[in-house]
């Protein structure tokens, strides 16, 4: 949920990475290079998160030569890109040092032992600014750390700086009057999308091994569809949120990102679990999520909804991808049907709702500061303000009746597949696509119908690359469970990564 930040504290003397303008030339897209074809630094940047963190635990790379390694890629690259927004460099080095110090002490070792990480800048970092995107918030440095930021660094990332968002997270291109625009790293001319898509730019670039996100309308699918990364909107309640304005909230989640399902599941497993503060906190400890996730889907029963049952257009060149991966499930043994979820009314509970929340969160920014929003934002803060009671009551027995409906499916499927965007990565001067094969989308959330209507269903969702364009343009799979079915999920993603290996291809950055 978009909360404005509370008092501008003093700023703290991190490094800062501002944008600068990149060349609006197209990225050359190669597959990955065998770990033993590249070499030093990049071979370190370019591992999978699991076998990085193992390789640490092991002693053969040290926490500052990991941390090392990724600084000095961002360096090189970052500024084409412009995912990492503020870096502390030294901050990290001297992290990664007493990261080094503990494990020749032979003290227990966290999960994440000595990955660096750059959280998103909607995600509250004590002592490191936090600035929503918003040039009201640019120099806000809070006095405490969020509660997943918290937990990833008890679990031994080291925190190396911030990942660039849209302003208060709304919408799912990543710009603001702050930093700028973040560029995809595979076309440096189209969007990462958003609304984490510094992190899933950051992780594409190899900038980082894993990043946090968050998913009210697709902000953690859709970039890691741009981007060609993985992304996980978990059940609402497995990954709590704390603080936060509304304990009650279903719409807005955090979430993990990886290049691959298993990296996304490692980091899932420290940000999940309980905490007695947040009443919809599921009890199931986040460390099962580190459970070898290999199974056998064969008989496994799909449901294939390439436009979601006809509710939503999709872009020719995203439907041919898409239609593709049906072959791929039947290959692997399963039962695939073409079916959807009834989602009728889920256009007015997520839009009534979602609204609802951005006047909770941000209604007092539009009174004291109108002008420093942009035109996107008003408008929501301003449907939210305009809601009433019945209103909000429709779209609750809406949201009811739809997750009884999905219940129902998931009774008769083990798991939906369909698009994540109905677009491929669009041109980064754009603030979001205003046509979908003839069909206008009018505002910027219309042309994100495909993630949103699950976010009503309540159900996880994983979007994990499904193949390129011929332009060469990255585009995800989404793969979505019964609520808490986590574990469903993630263990699916994993066999049909490993048939296609779609993720394996990276970017070529100038």
């Amino acid at each position: 949920m978009p909360v404005a930040p509370g008092p501008v504290a003093p700023s703290s003397a991190e490094t800062t990475e501002t944008t600068e303008s990149a060349e609006s030339a197209v990225s050359a897209v190669s597959a990955a290079p065998a770990a033993s074809a590249v070499s030093g630094q990049d071979e370190i940047c370019l591992l999978d998160a699991v076998d990085l963190a193992a390789r640490v635990r092991r002693g053969e790379l040290s926490a500052r030569e990991v941390v090392q390694a990724h600084l000095d890629r961002i360096e090189r690259h970052n500024t084409a890109v412009n995912a990492i927004v503020t870096l502390d460099a030294e901050g990290a080095l001297a992290a990664a040092a007493a990261a080094d110090e503990r494990q020749a002490r032979g003290e227990e070792l966290g999960p994440l032992h000595g990955l660096p990480i750059a959280f998103k800048d909607t995600h509250l970092t004590c002592g490191m600014r936090t600035t929503h995107g918003s040039p009201l918030f640019a120099e806000h440095v809070p006095h405490e750390d969020e509660l997943l930021v918290q937990r990833i660094q008890d679990a031994g990332a080291i925190r190396i700086g911030k990942t660039n968002v849209p302003e208060f997270a709304a919408g799912s291109h990543t710009f603001n009057p702050v930093f700028g625009a973040t560029r995809n790293p595979y076309d440096l001319t189209r969007s990462a999308g958003g609304s984490s898509g510094g992190g899933a730019a950051a992780l594409a670039a190899g900038f980082q091994p894993l990043a946090d996100g968050s998913d009210m309308g697709g902000s953690l699918r859709n970039p890691a569809s741009f981007c060609n990364v993985v992304g996980l909107r978990p059940t609402p309640g497995r990954v709590p949120s704390h603080p936060t304005g509304n304990l009650w909230d279903t719409m807005g989640v955090a979430g993990p990102m990886g290049r691959t399902v298993a990296d996304t599941a490692l980091l899932l497993s420290v940000m999940a679990g309980p905490d007695p503060r947040v009443p919809i906190s599921l009890d199931e400890p986040g460390a099962s999520f580190r459970a070898p996730l290999a199974r056998d889907i064969a008989g496994l029963r799909v449901a294939f909804a390439p436009d979601l049952g006809g509710r939503v257009p999709v872009d020719r060149d995203v439907r041919d991808v898409i239609e593709r991966q049906a072959r791929v499930f039947e290959d692997l043994g399963c039962v695939v049907t073409e079916d959807c979820p009834d989602l009728g009314g889920a256009e007015d509970v997520f839009r009534t709702l979602r609204a609802q929340e951005f006047h909770h969160g941000l209604g007092a920014l539009l009174d004291s500061d109108r002008a420093s929003l942009k035109s996107s934002l008003v408008w929501n803060i301003e449907e939210g303000r305009r809601l009433t009671g019945a209103d909000l009551a429709r779209a609750r027995t809406g949201h009811a009746r739809i997750h009884l409906a999905a219940t129902a499916f998931f009774q008769r499927y083990d798991v939906l597949i369909a698009p994540v965007s109905q677009v491929t990565p669009f041109a980064v001067e754009s603030e979001y696509p205003t046509d979908i094969d003839g069909e206008p989308q009018h505002t910027y959330l219309d042309w994100m119908r495909s993630a949103y209507f699950v976010t009503v269903l309540g159900s996880p969702a994983l979007s994990v690359p499904a193949g390129f364009t011929s332009a060469g343009l990255p585009v995800g799979l989404q793969i979505v469970g019964p609520p808490r079915a986590e574990r469903t999920v993630l263990g699916i993603g994993a066999a049909y990564e490993a048939a296609t290996a779609h993720g394996r291809r990276r970017p070529s950055l100038p």
